[in-house]
């Protein structure tokens, strides 16, 4: 079996991922909790499995959008909190092959994904609103938890925890070689050995040894001493993480930021509060100066398309990455502290100085004086001149990056290499 630091390695090399979300709350089209949200029972969301029928989906696309924007790896919903699965599954009937797609959609988007070279993962929901065994009334976000008919309904949870197991078994055994399990979620009691915990990540490592688990089942990633299950990488949420991921004891921790390009997850059909590209790069950036991922979502529609807005931001995020990708891909912390004109990434001896804001006259480099052999656009290759200015003959040890225009050449982040004596 692989070590840790051997199973993780591609992941902190990679740094940029799509997360997809995608299931019958595509139809609803009010975000992927509609069923909890609005309290719907199994026979009001009836008609969305009964009309499932994404007849654009075509993962090849998705694929290559992901390629094409400079993503590396993949994360796709397999199963999420409503139970339904998007893959054949032998071990219920609540799936896509029975619904008029007729078909395993998660084993076509394995194999696109897969053909474009990009890591496969796994999304797989620990909750499930429509098994008859999963707790209902009283829990913190069945739909059915206020329901008085449900109060003495009775359901065995040992026999969920042998059909998750099961399905675990089954999507790491009958896809090839997966890269990624994401597991989500723990809450109050249902978390850990609840889940049959260490039980269930020794089977996920004994049937795919190279694989990378997240961190919610429940353990502590942050322990010294942490559990068996408590995961591979963090997984801040809608947050990118004020200095990072660090341990008990300081040291870093693989992590990455998961973060939607609208307000939801699911398809939204309503919500139009999209980020700008700018904005999406940036934080891929500030991910990477911090020593993490960033793992970008989109949720296709009911027809299986990825919505027109996302596939522009991609587009725009893949322009940039594509002549900037070089300051992203194996790059993490130059421990050096955050400049006020933007941000620093580091590989080897390659420090990249993420410009965001011009300011005024030349662009103070602190904490490197005398180490630079070369400066570079990274964009174009062209040189940049870093010599000390008259002006600045006062000012420390600080080098100096010279800009001969008051605009950057490239507004979004213009990057400097800077090669640095080894």
């Amino acid at each position: 079996m692989s070590t840790a630091n051997e199973r993780i390695e591609w992941f902190v090399k990679a740094r940029f991922g799509m997360f997809i979300h995608w299931g019958l709350y595509a139809i609803p089209a009010r975000g992927e909790w509609v069923r909890s949200h609005e309290k719907l029972s199994i026979e009001d969301y009836q008609p969305f499995f009964e009309e499932f029928n994404p007849v654009n989906y075509n993962p090849k696309e998705w694929a290559a959008l992901a390629k094409k924007a400079g993503m590396k790896y993949a994360v796709m919903t397999a199963k999420h909190h409503d139970g339904f699965c998007l893959f054949d599954s032998k071990l219920t009937d609540y799936k896509a092959t029975n619904t008029p797609a007729g078909r395993d959609l998660i084993r076509e988007y394995v194999e696109a994904f897969r053909n474009e070279g990009l890591k496969v993962g796994f999304y797989y929901s620990l909750l499930d609103w429509h098994h008859p065994d999963y707790p209902a009334y009283g829990d913190s976000f069945h739909p059915m938890r206020d329901n008085e008919a449900w109060k003495d309904k009775k359901h065995d949870f040992s026999r969920y925890i042998e059909y998750m197991h099961g399905q675990v078994r089954e999507l790491l055994t009958n896809y090839g070689k997966i890269d990624i399990m994401w597991f989500d979620f723990s809450y109050g009691n249902m978390s850990g050995e609840t889940w049959k915990a260490t039980e269930l990540v020794k089977m996920v490592r004994s049937l795919q040894p190279h694989i990378i688990i997240d961190d919610r089942l429940g353990g502590n990633i942050r322990s010294v001493n942490k559990e068996i299950y408590a995961g591979d990488f963090a997984s801040p949420e809608q947050i990118i993480p004020p200095e990072g991921v660090v341990d008990e004891a300081g040291n870093p921790i693989p992590w990455e930021a998961c973060i939607t390009m609208n307000n939801h997850w699911g398809y939204a059909a309503a919500d139009k509060d999209f980020k700008s590209p700018k904005q999406l790069i940036r934080a891929l950036v500030e991910c990477v100066s911090k020593g993490g991922n960033l793992l970008l979502n989109v949720g296709p529609n009911a027809k299986g398309e990825i919505p027109e807005e996302s596939v522009e931001i991609l587009t725009e995020i893949g322009k940039w990455m594509s002549k900037n990708g070089e300051s992203i891909y194996g790059c993490g912390n130059a421990g050096l502290p955050k400049p006020e004109w933007g941000r620093y990434t580091k590989k080897g001896n390659k420090l990249y100085a993420h410009i965001f804001e011009r300011g005024i006259g030349p662009i103070a480099i602190q904490g490197i004086k005398g180490k630079v052999k070369r400066a570079r656009l990274l964009a174009d290759g062209s040189e940049v001149n870093i010599q000390k200015p008259w002006n600045a003959h006062h000012y420390g040890d600080a080098i100096f990056i010279n800009l001969r225009s008051s605009k950057l050449p490239d507004e979004i982040d213009t990057v400097v290499e800077l090669e640095l004596e080894e």
